[in-house]
């Protein structure tokens, strides 16, 4: 579970978070939409400790987000918008293998922690396949086997369509459905809810800072125009 408690946050003084209380529970797929500049970076950015809160709290699965990190960031793993921000080898295997190695686990932990993500995300077999060669749906689904082989309770992505063509996105869908289904949380901040809508559980809108929709699917698409949020078509009026 991840809880944001009264959090707000400020970039050289101007407030980007104001008063966020929230909960994501286990295994729930939720949609944190909204315009850019909405806050929802910003948020995400609060889950694993990338950024402290100016005041509330943050605090995953019971414990505050500053008082262990490492738990944190095990708990909860994170795909930036863009995945080569996030990469730290040249091959796949290497870079999957990062954040277990940093946990101090033994090779073979890391190598059956390697072998599952990638056969979590369709890329088994790629370990020796250098990132800079990879489509840009599979670069996505590296940073997503990243992620995954910290072994966290949430998956955590900002805008992990971007730049993707029809077939790449398509793939990541595929891959996060599958995740869900097998119990993994998903935080996933989007402005584009077309597609992605229907595998969530929730829907979360911020505007300004703040939280300004909130709950099912179905009753929120409806509320949210004017967010500059785009949503299938058959919500619009």
């Amino acid at each position: 579970m991840i809880e944001f408690q009264s959090v707000s946050y400020a970039f050289e003084d101007v407030p980007v978070l104001e008063d966020v209380s929230l909960t994501i529970d286990d295994g729930e797929f939720v949609l944190l939409a909204g315009a850019n500049g909405s806050g929802k970076t910003t948020l995400l950015r609060h889950c694993n400790g990338l950024l402290e809160p100016d005041s509330g709290e943050v605090l995953v699965d019971g414990t505050p987000v500053a008082e262990d990190l490492i738990a944190a960031r095990s708990s909860v793993g994170m795909v930036f918008q863009h995945p080569r921000d996030q990469f730290v080898s040249a091959t796949v295997g290497a870079d999957v293998a990062f954040g277990p190695e940093n946990l101090g686990l033994d090779r073979g932990e890391i190598d059956r922690r390697v072998t599952a993500a990638l056969d979590a995300v369709n890329l088994a077999g790629r370990e020796n396949a250098r990132i800079d060669s990879l489509s840009g749906g599979e670069q996505s689904r590296v940073a997503i086997a990243g992620a995954l082989a910290m072994e966290p309770s949430h998956l955590v992505l900002d805008e992990p369509f971007t730049g993707l063509d029809d077939p790449a996105r398509q793939s990541v869908l595929d891959r996060l459905e599958s995740l869900s289904r097998d119990g993994t949380g998903i935080l996933l901040a989007t402005h584009d809810l077309r597609d992605v809508s229907v595998l969530a559980d929730r829907v979360i809108a911020m505007r300004d800072g703040r939280i300004a929709v909130n709950g099912p699917p179905e009753p929120v698409l409806g509320e949210l125009e004017g967010l500059e949020v785009r949503v299938p078509d058959a919500t619009r009026c």
